[in-house]
C-alpha cells in the first residue's frame, strides 16, 4: 500500500493523537511547548511524509523543491525559514489534494566559508561542516516541515561526490571540460585566486593585501556549446520574467561581424574585433587592445614598439591593469577613461587607411576578441575616449541622411549611411549586409554570432571542495627519483587521465594544515602522498585544484531522486516517478549562475540520455527578502538578526509560519515588525478558543455561504502562492465562526483543514480534540460549491433622473414589480418623486434602478 493510502486508512501519529472522547474539550490554554514538539516526534515515528511513487502511477506528483542551503555557523535566521514555509504549504496542500509529493532536505555543504572558519577557529572544516549541519536540521525540524528526511543529502558526503566527479567525467570525455590559461585574480597573501566581487582598489577585501592579474592553470567548462540552447530554452519554462531577463542578457546572444584588421610591421597575423554594427566600419579612427592581448606582449618587447619610451609606457599601463579586477576597470572607466598609444597602426580592411592602435583597460580580455574597433562618432565609451585624448570622430551614421559636423555626442540609433563611399545612402540594417558581404568576398572579415557568456572557470585553488578525478604522467628526471621527496621531475599537465569510474570517489586526504599558500597550484599539492603515486612502475600527480561549490547545486535536485543508490546517480525508474522539479523556490541572487549553471549540466545529461526533460526546473518562484526591523539586510554585524529560535521559544513555530506568510505577498521585500506578531498570536488563540468550545451539529445558510466563499477563497490564494490574503480569509471567518453561541462542527472541521498547511502543529492538536484519531495529512481538501459562493440578495443602486440617491436590498431573481416597489419605498426616493410623474422605470437586475420624474 502506497504511504499516502496507509497513512490516510490506519498511521496516524502514536500515543499523541489518541484522544480519550470525541467530544471538544476546552483546555485552559495552548501550549506551543509542549505540542509542537508532540506533533514533530509523531511524524517522524510515523514517516508520514515519506516520499513512496513507483514510475507509471497513475495519480498526480508533485515534486517540490527548495533551494538547499549552506550550513553557515551562525544558523537560520528569521529571513531563511520564508521561502521553505511557503514549499511547505504548498506539499502539505498538495498531498491533501490527493497528489503524490516529494519534498526534501539537503546541504551545500562544500566552499570558501567553512574552510575560511576552519583556518580562522584551527578546526578541520569537516568537523565544523557537521555542527552546522546538525543545528541547521534541528532549527528546521523545529519550525515542522514536511519533509522527507530518510532523502537528506550533503554535497561533502563521498556517496554523493562519487557521483559529482562521475558528472565530471562525462563532461570532460564530451570534450566540455578542458584546461587553459585565463587571467585571474591572484593573491600571495591569502594564496587564492579572487572573484572580481573580492577586489577593491587592487587590494583584497578580506585583509587588503596586494592583488595580481596574472594567468593560471584552470580547468573550464565549455558552457558556451550551449548558449543558444539556454537561451531558447527558456521558453519551456514558467518563471519569474525578470530572471528570464537577466539570464539573456548574462548569455548576452548577439549577430555581427567578425572583422580582422591587419597590423603594420607584426608578422603574427591581423587583430580581430567583433561588432554588432559593421555598418559603422567606415567611421573607424583607431583601434583599442585590452591590456591582456596578446599583441601587447609583443609590443612590450624589444623589436614590437617604435621607441623604449613607447615600450615602457605599454609594459607600465598593462602592469597598473594587471593590479585591477574587470569590475573595477569597468567603474573607472565609466568616470575617466585612460590608455596610451602603442605606436603601432592597423590597416582598415576595405579603404587601406592606417589607423593607431591604442591600448586601454575600458576594453576586457576575457570579452569578445580582447579588441575593438573603435567608431567614436557611434559609440558612447569610444566618443568618451577620443575626446579624452584629441582622436578624430567622424559621422558616419545620420539619423537623416544629412551632413554634421562636430558631433556633440555620439549617435547610436540606426539611420542611414554618410561619408561611406560606396555605402552612401543605405539604411543601417541594408549597410551592415552590404559591408559584411564586401568584408567577406576580401576575406577578412564574416558574420558571426557572439555571446557574452564566457566558458566557466572551474578550479579552485582550496582544499575544501571536490577533488578533480584527474591525473597526469609525471617525467623524472632520474629514473629512480621520486617526486614526493621533491626529486626533479616534469607533470605533464598537457595529457590529463580521467579516474576510473570503479575508483570514485576520489576523496580529499585528510591534512592537518589546509590554509593556503603561496603555491597556485593550492594546499592539495602539500599533500605529496596523496598527489603522487606509481601505476605499472610510472609515476602520476593526482590534479591539486578542486572544484567549485557550484558542482554540488549543479544536479542535486537529481540525487533526491534516488539518495541511497550506489550503481548509478539515480534510477530511471526514480526518475521517471519525480521529474521534472514542479516547483523551485529560493532567492533571486541565485537567479543567474547557479540556475544556468544547473540547466547547463542537465543538458548535457539529457544529450547523454540520462534525464529525459531538456529543462529541470518547470516553475520557479522567488521569495521576497526579508529585512531587518532597521529595513536593512540582516547581518551579524549590523546587529539586527532575529533567531527563530527565540520566535519559536516565545510563541511557537505555527506563529512565525503564519507571520512570515502574513508579512505582504511572499514576493515582495519586507521588514521584520516584532510588533506586528502579537496580531498572529491573537488569530492563533482566538481559533484555539473557537475550535474547542461545545459545537452545533446545525450550520445556518449565512455561515455555510461565508464557509464555501472561504474554502474557494483559500484554496485560489493557495494555489496562486498568495498566501497573506489566504491568511486574511481565514481571519475573517474565524471572527464570524466566534461570534456565534455555538460554532458549527462542519465549518469548525473544514477551517481546521484549511489552516493546516500554514499551522500544522495547531492544527493537528485541534483535529485530535475535535474527535479524530489520526494525522489530518492526507485528509481530502475541503470542496465548495459554486451555488454557495453567490450572493442569493444584492445591493443595487437606486437613481432618480440620474443621480444615485440610495440602495436596496434585493433577491437576485427579484422581479420589476419587486424592484419598483422597494425603491419608491425609500425616503430619499419618496421625497423627490412625492406629488410627480413616474415617466419612466428602468431596472437592470442585479445592476441599478433608475427612475425618471417629471
Amino acid at each position: 500500500m502506497a504511504r499516502r493510502d496507509m497513512a490516510a486508512e490506519t498511521m496516524g501519529p502514536r500515543t499523541a493523537t489518541e484522544a480519550p472522547s470525541n467530544e471538544p474539550r476546552e483546555p485552559a490554554r495552548y501550549d506551543h511547548a509542549e505540542v509542537e514538539p508532540r506533533w514533530q516526534r509523531a511524524w517522524e515515528e510515523g514517516e508520514l511524509f515519506r516520499a513512496v511513487r513507483s514510475a507509471g502511477a497513475a495519480r498526480e506528483k508533485r515534486y517540490v523543491l527548495d533551494m538547499f542551503p549552506y550550513p553557515s555557523g551562525a544558523g537560520l535566521h528569521v529571513g531563511h525559514p520564508e521561502g521553505y514555509t511557503a514549499t511547505d504549504i504548498m506539499s502539505r496542500y498538495f498531498r491533501m489534494r490527493g497528489i503524490d509529493v516529494l519534498h526534501v532536505m539537503g546541504w551545500d555543504a562544500f566552499g570558501l566559508p567553512a574552510e575560511q572558519h576552519a583556518i580562522e577557529t584551527g578546526t578541520h572544516p569537516a568537523d565544523t561542516t557537521a555542527r552546522n549541519i546538525a543545528t541547521f536540521k534541528r532549527q528546521l525540524k523545529m519550525l515542522g516541515f514536511s519533509y522527507d528526511w530518510s532523502r537528506e543529502i550533503a554535497t561533502t558526503d563521498p556517496r554523493y561526490v562519487r557521483w559529482t566527479q562521475w558528472i565530471f567525467l562525462q563532461l570532460f570525455k564530451k570534450g566540455l571540460a578542458y584546461q587553459d590559461e585565463v587571467s585571474v585574480n591572484w593573491c600571495p597573501a591569502l594564496g587564492t585566486v579572487l572573484a572580481n566581487e573580492e577586489v577593491v582598489d587592487g587590494k583584497s577585501e578580506r585583509g587588503s593585501h596586494p592583488v595580481y592579474r596574472t594567468p593560471l592553470r584552470q580547468w573550464m567548462l565549455r558552457i558556451t556549446a550551449y548558449a543558444d540552447r539556454l537561451a531558447d530554452d527558456l521558453r519551456l519554462v514558467d518563471w519569474p520574467e525578470g530572471t528570464v531577463a537577466m539570464q539573456r542578457a548574462w548569455i548576452g546572444r548577439s549577430e555581427g561581424a567578425l572583422i580582422t584588421f591587419e597590423v603594420k610591421g607584426w608578422g603574427q597575423g591581423a587583430v580581430s574585433v567583433f561588432t554588432t554594427r559593421p555598418d559603422t566600419l567606415m567611421g573607424v579612427t583607431y583601434v583599442v587592445l585590452a591590456p591582456e592581448h596578446p599583441l601587447t606582449s609583443w609590443i612590450t618587447s624589444t623589436e614590437g614598439s617604435t621607441s623604449e619610451a613607447r615600450r615602457e609606457a605599454v609594459r607600465a599601463y598593462v602592469a597598473a591593469a594587471a593590479s585591477k579586477s574587470d569590475r573595477e576597470r569597468l567603474t573607472a572607466a565609466a568616470k575617466e577613461k585612460t590608455g596610451v598609444d602603442t605606436g603601432l597602426v592597423a590597416v582598415h580592411p576595405i579603404t587601406g587607411a592606417e589607423v593607431p592602435i591604442w591600448v586601454a583597460d575600458y576594453v576586457l580580455g576575457g570579452y569578445g576578441t580582447g579588441a575593438v574597433m573603435a567608431v567614436p562618432g557611434h559609440d558612447e565609451r569610444d566618443f568618451a575616449f577620443a575626446r579624452a585624448y584629441g582622436l578624430p570622430i567622424v559621422e558616419v551614421v545620420s539619423p537623416d541622411g544629412a551632413l554634421h559636423d562636430g558631433l556633440a555626442a555620439a549617435y547610436v540609433d540606426p539611420g542611414v549611411a554618410v561619408r561611406s563611399g560606396e555605402f552612401d545612402g543605405l539604411r543601417t540594417e541594408e549597410c551592415k549586409r552590404a559591408v559584411v558581404d564586401r568584408l567577406t568576398a576580401l576575406g577578412r572579415g564574416r558574420r558571426e554570432v557572439n555571446y557574452k557568456l564566457r566558458d566557466w572557470v572551474f578550479s579552485r585553488q582550496r582544499y575544501w571542495g571536490e577533488p578533480i578525478p584527474i591525473y597526469f604522467p609525471v617525467e623524472m628526471a632520474a629514473p629512480d627519483g621520486d617526486p614526493r621527496k621533491g626529486d626533479a621531475h616534469t607533470i605533464r599537465y598537457d595529457q590529463p587521465i580521467a579516474v576510473d569510474d570503479a575508483s570514485l570517489p576520489l576523496e580529499l586526504p585528510p591534512l592537518a594544515d589546509f590554509r593556503p599558500g603561496e603555491d597556485p597550484a593550492g594546499p592539495l599539492a602539500r599533500a605529496v602522498d596523496w598527489r603522487f603515486f606509481q601505476k605499472d612502475g610510472k609515476w602520476y600527480a593526482r590534479e591539486t585544484n578542486t572544484m567549485p561549490q557550484w558542482a554540488g547545486s549543479c544536479w542535486y535536485y537529481l540525487r533526491f531522486l534516488d539518495p541511497q543508490n550506489d550503481a548509478e546517480p539515480f534510477s530511471e525508474a526514480a526518475y521517471d516517478a519525480w521529474m521534472p522539479v514542479d516547483l523551485y523556490v529560493g532567492g533571486a541572487e541565485h537567479g543567474v549562475l547557479h540556475l544556468l549553471y544547473a540547466r547547463f549540466w542537465h543538458k548535457v545529461l539529457y544529450d547523454l540520455g540520462h534525464v529525459k526533460h531538456p529543462e529541470p526546473f518547470v516553475k520557479l518562484v522567488h521569495q521576497g527578502m526579508i529585512l531587518g526591523e532597521d529595513n536593512e539586510k540582516m547581518s551579524k554585524s549590523r546587529g539586527n538578526v532575529i533567531n527563530p529560535d527565540d520566535i519559536v521559544r516565545a510563541y511557537g513555530a505555527d506563529v512565525l509560519r503564519l507571520y512570515e506568510m502574513f508579512m505582504g505577498p511572499l514576493e515582495a521585500v519586507k521588514p521584520w515588525q516584532s510588533g506586528q506578531i502579537q496580531g498572529v498570536v491573537r488569530f492563533r488563540d482566538r481559533l484555539f478558543a473557537t475550535c474547542t468550545r461545545p459545537l452545533s451539529e446545525s450550520m445556518d445558510d449565512a455561515t455555510s455561504r461565508q464557509l464555501h466563499r472561504t474554502i474557494k477563497k483559500v484554496t485560489g490564494d493557495i494555489e496562486a502562492m498568495a498566501f497573506n490574503t489566504a491568511i486574511s480569509a481565514m481571519m475573517v471567518f474565524l471572527n464570524h465562526l466566534s461570534s456565534l453561541p455555538s460554532p458549527p462542527r462542519e465549518a469548525v472541521h473544514r477551517l481546521i483543514l484549511l489552516v493546516s498547511p500554514f499551522a500544522p502543529h495547531l492544527a493537528e492538536e485541534l483535529w485530535r480534540l475535535t474527535g479524530h484519531e489520526r494525522s489530518l495529512s492526507y485528509e481530502p481538501w475541503p470542496t465548495y460549491d459554486e451555488a454557495l459562493c453567490v450572493d442569493d440578495v444584492l445591493e443595487i443602486p437606486v437613481q432618480v433622473n440620474g443621480k444615485v440617491r440610495g440602495r436596496v436590498t434585493l433577491a437576485k431573481a427579484a422581479s420589476e414589480d419587486e424592484a419598483r416597489a422597494a425603491a419608491l419605498a425609500l425616503e430619499s426616493v419618496a421625497a423627490l418623486s412625492a406629488g410627480k410623474q413616474v415617466k419612466k422605470f428602468i431596472y437592470v437586475a442585479g445592476k441599478i434602478v433608475n427612475i425618471v420624474v417629471g
